[in-house]
């Protein structure tokens, strides 16, 4: 197991390393790093889709006539509405919005708004006994907002741009890779310290693999990771920030230990769908990770948080 998540995980980063490094000389900031975000959003949806089949297997038979009650979202109502969710996210690259990121974002809430009313729609098509729209409805618009809505604040922090990041997208490469090194940087170095001399539990129902110490061996290295994107990577990219001193130290250890505190609540959201599922992994797309969920989980919970850390300036130019 240990050696398919390095290989695994040696794979995933030379990809990203690489889409990464043509996105940041393309003219179009993201456009090389978009199939990524679809495919994570496709996937994670079917991902979820499959967590509420599980879960509905006691549920599913009518108590009085014993007939099948379909009480999950249809597979391609949630996967589509997380698709265009994202794909809308991407409208400032060929519709570019006057004004500060904050305006840039709400291209993401027009896309979950239109997944919504679209999940809505089908559901009035589907209907044909009471008592399970109700819930295959709130599965779906769950399932959009968190494989769709969630990716689409990863989608905004590439596309971060304005008067104080300029436009040619380099800022928003930089916040983009710091929620990743920070989040994996925290994922690797808790399941390591954890395994190595992990002794408290955390979680001891809900996640009982997860302790204290690896709690801080996480931290400790998600800080690591944190310095390293957005000081020397960011020199490498050309993007120099006005802080200095303290200030600097000060805004990167806050918005590091921020977002290691929501990569970890992110594995925990997950672990609570697996667990009422009653399935240990989301699937099996990747050997040694359990799933695009399990992979993404961090990541994606800690989008939106560093959103608005950017946007508030507790770390950037």
């Amino acid at each position: 197991m240990l050696i398919w998540r390095l290989l695994v995980g040696a794979v995933l980063v030379s990809v990203l390393g690489g889409l990464a490094w043509l996105d940041y000389h393309s003219p179009r900031p993201g456009l090389w790093l978009s199939p990524l975000a679809f495919l994570g959003a496709f996937l994670g949806a079917g991902e979820l889709v499959r967590l509420f089949e599980s879960n509905a297997k006691l549920y599913e038979s009518d108590s009085a006539t014993g007939e099948p009650r379909h009480i999950t979202p249809t597979r391609y109502v949630v996967a589509t509405g997380a698709l265009l969710t994202v794909v809308i996210s991407f409208a400032p690259l060929f519709y570019p919005t006057r004004g500060e990121a904050v305006a840039s974002a709400g291209w993401t809430a027009i896309g979950l708004a239109l997944s919504v009313l679209m999940a809505i729609v089908v559901e009035m098509l589907r209907y044909q006994q009471p008592g399970v729209a109700t819930i295959r409805l709130s599965q779906a618009v769950l399932a959009i907002a968190y494989s769709g809505g969630l990716m689409g604040f990863v989608v905004q922090l590439r596309l971060i741009s304005g008067d104080r990041w300029g436009d040619d997208g380099r800022w928003g490469l930089i916040a983009l890779l710091s929620v990743v090194a920070i989040t994996k940087c925290n994922d690797t170095g808790a399941y390591f310290t954890g395994r190595i001399c992990g002794r408290h539990k955390m979680t001891p129902i809900l996640s009982p693999g997860k302790t204290w110490e690896g709690a801080a061996g996480g931290l400790a290295l998600g800080l690591v990771g944190g310095l390293l994107v957005l000081g020397p990577v960011a020199e490498y990219c050309g993007c120099v920030s006005g802080k200095s001193g303290a200030a600097w130290w000060t805004g990167v250890a806050v918005y590091s230990a921020v977002l290691v505190v929501a990569a970890v609540c992110g594995d925990l959201a997950i672990s609570l769908l697996k667990r009422d599922a009653g399935l240990k992994n989301s699937s099996s797309w990747l050997p040694g990770f359990g799933g695009v969920l399990d992979l993404l989980d961090s990541i994606i919970f800690s989008a939106p948080i560093a959103y608005v850390l950017w946007v508030l300036g507790v770390v950037g130019p």
